[in-house]
């Protein structure tokens, strides 16, 4: 059974920094390509950043400089981490695995939710 466990959300002021991490199960981590999404109220999922191992890390223009998103391979474990954190920023987060041979496979977590507001 694939599992993809999120963790790390919750509120924050603005310019704080929140660190999501993302721990899987089922899955041989190396061969997918993981990547976080976010959904905010009215607004559609969109990437916020992916990596995947040898093909380096991609960045929605809202995230670069701001958050980086890296992998701990002994704990199948993916982060995002969050600096700078803007009120627009806020929505649920999700946790994304695409298998990199076919995305036909692809899974996600059930999500965290990601307040920034004073």
């Amino acid at each position: 059974q694939v599992r993809l466990v999120e963790s790390g959300g919750g509120l924050v002021q603005p310019g704080g920094s929140l660190r999501l991490s993302c721990t899987t199960s089922g899955i041989i981590f190396s061969t997918f390509t993981m990547g976080w999404f976010r959904q905010a109220p009215g607004k559609e999922r969109e990437l916020v950043a992916s990596i995947a191992n040898g093909d380096g890390t991609v960045y929605a223009d809202s995230a670069k400089g701001r958050f980086t998103i890296s992998t701990e391979n002994a704990k199948n474990t993916v982060y995002l981490q969050m600096n700078s954190l803007k009120p627009e920023d806020t929505a649920v987060y999700y946790c994304n695995a695409v298998y990199r041979y076919s995305r036909a496979l692809t899974y996600w977590g059930q999500g965290t939710q990601v307040t920034v507001s004073s």
